[in-house]
């Protein structure tokens, strides 16, 4: 990927309103399907978490492949994971030194136990292209329709971009529902609209995991 940055974003300091909270966690394995069981856990310590659209959880998933090992993909297949793994979730500056009761905690996303360790901030990333794996928009349509959806809820958030890009579908367990998401990449972003995107997101259902982006290689 030939990647070229703008003379003026080379200042670019980037705001802390909104951050990534990394967690430790002793957990050796997790459903692939467990964004609905783990932010209802993540939610019985934080009553609070998910009130707001800029507070997300980031589904764990792992690699994608390592020594011919590739990630499974069925919902109730196992993740195996490794220490190196952390529960990581987007937050408001305000709202992270509430979110430290999860250290100390053990949740039970599934019946799999994870034991939930310090926690870390990070700044969200100063990038050009971002990717969501999982974002809901309007149910059982087509790539098209879905796109036409995604540009316009860009377009309302005030972000530049010159492609859009629709990946693959995945379906996401919701109590007894099932809802369709699809991966969505958004390039040649600038610095401070890539910034305003990982702040917002789009679509519901961030506390799922869905609507949240990141940079293309990220935790």
């Amino acid at each position: 990927m030939y990647w070229q940055e703008e003379v003026d974003e080379q200042q670019f300091i980037v705001p802390d309103r909104v951050i990534n909270l990394l967690f430790r966690i002793d957990c050796p394995t997790l459903p692939v399907d467990h964004a609905w069981g783990l932010s209802r856990e993540i939610q019985r310590v934080l009553p609070w978490f998910g009130e707001e659209p800029t507070e997300g959880l980031h589904i764990i998933h792992g690699a994608d492949s390592g020594n011919g090992w590739e990630r499974p993909q069925a919902s109730n297949d196992l993740l195996y994971l490794s220490r190196r793994v952390k529960l990581v979730l987007r937050l408001p500056r305000a709202r992270v030194e509430s979110a430290q009761a999860l250290s100390g905690e053990t949740l039970n996303p599934g019946g799999h136990r994870m034991a939930v360790g310090k926690a870390k901030p990070r700044s969200l990333g100063t990038t050009n292209f971002l990717y969501s794996r999982y974002v809901v928009g309007p149910q059982r349509t087509g790539e098209d329709e879905f796109l036409d959806w995604a540009v316009k809820e860009l377009t309302a958030l005030g972000v530049s971009f010159k492609k859009i890009l629709c990946g693959k579908s995945c379906s996401l367990s919701r109590g007894g529902e099932k809802l369709e998401t699809r991966s969505l990449l958004v390039a040649n972003l600038s610095f401070q609209d890539a910034i305003t995107l990982q702040e917002s997101g789009i679509g519901p259902h961030r506390s799922m995991g869905c609507g949240l982006f990141v940079p293309q290689k990220s935790f």
